[in-house]
């Protein structure tokens, strides 16, 4: 079986009887916005399906089983840490810990074998047919989230966190203060460099014709646009990232299903490497802490450059 994230481990214990009350309340903190959405999502799921707190063991099995088909394996056991939370909170039992949910879980792990979903990287020359057509505020902002987004190879929750504050522009390019990310979660920060590049598609062009444009001066850097061309305050979320990156790519002719707000940052990746870019000098740009995600990506781009029966034939 995998081995938990420490976000699992952290809500596991927080979970659990013999967790301190002040442990538990600094325990909480220490767990990611996105977490903590994501098990209150959990809740609201399992409690529209029909369950209530507290559960009988029989009822949160009933409901493992009744969504086996359709949602991953770690998807349910995240669930369970959220029901488990929610019994906790009130001072009942947990029933996720009983011998009739942990077997029902292990069942579904072992009869289903779902492969593992891997989104497709934006190659350079597909995000430049994606920024065809783009028109009015609406296509300026998008233009400047795909070409930011790609060249920055942030995350999505990061795009959507800058504020105009963490850019700093000067003659040589565009200096982003990432102020928090999912691997930085005591927020020490981090400085992505991003040079002027020649061409209308440098990404530093398109963000200053977006801020213009749309009189950001400061604030939310990617906001909302409205059907009828208007600039709200609030910021885009993290989900907007990956429905913008899907729907640029149906309007241009590509396979929408196979993106998602991962693959900028995949496809920054994929084509620096392929243009023979240095693991160290990529790293530099992703933040990766650890060079076994980043060679996953330069392998699968290579799989085609790289392959022995080129030297042979």
């Amino acid at each position: 079986m995998a081995t938990k994230s420490k976000e699992t481990q952290i809500a596991a214990y927080t979970a659990s009887k013999g967790c301190d009350a002040k442990v538990r309340q600094y325990l909480n903190a220490a767990l990611a916005d996105n977490t903590l959405r994501a098990y209150r999502a959990d809740l609201k799921h399992f409690v529209a399906w029909g369950g209530v707190i507290p559960a009988t063991p029989a009822r949160v099995a009933k409901y493992i089983a009744h969504h086996a088909s359709s949602l991953a394996s770690s998807t349910l056991s995240r669930r369970l840490i959220a029901i488990a939370r929610a019994h906790t909170a009130q001072g009942f039992a947990s029933p996720t810990k009983s011998p009739l949910v942990t077997a029902t879980l292990q069942g579904v792990r072992r009869s289903r074998q779902r492969a593992i979903r891997r989104v497709a990287p934006l190659q350079k020359t597909d995000l430049l047919r994606m920024l065809k057509g783009l028109s009015g505020l609406q296509g300026m902002r998008d233009a400047a989230l795909l070409l930011l987004g790609f060249a920055s190879a942030m995350r999505r929750s990061e795009i959507v966190s800058l504020d105009v504050s963490d850019i700093e522009m000067t003659a040589q390019g565009m200096m982003i203060r990432l102020r928090r990310s999912k691997t930085d979660q005591e927020g020490n920060g981090r400085e992505i460099v991003i040079p002027r590049v020649r061409g209308r598609h440098c990404p530093i062009r398109a963000l200053e014709t977006w801020l213009n444009a749309a009189n950001v001066e400061d604030g939310a850097l990617f906001r909302r646009v409205t059907q009828y061309g208007e600039v709200m305050p609030q910021r885009l979320s993290a989900q907007s990232v990956a429905l913008i990156i899907k729907r640029c790519a149906a309007a241009a002719g590509l396979d929408s299903s196979l993106y998602s707000g991962h693959s900028l940052r995949a496809g920054f990746v994929t084509n620096a490497a392929r243009c023979g870019a240095s693991s160290v000098s990529i790293c530099g740009q992703t933040g990766h802490q650890s060079d076994a995600m980043l060679q996953r990506y330069i392998r699968l781009s290579q799989r085609f450059s790289e392959h022995p029966l080129l030297k042979i034939w």
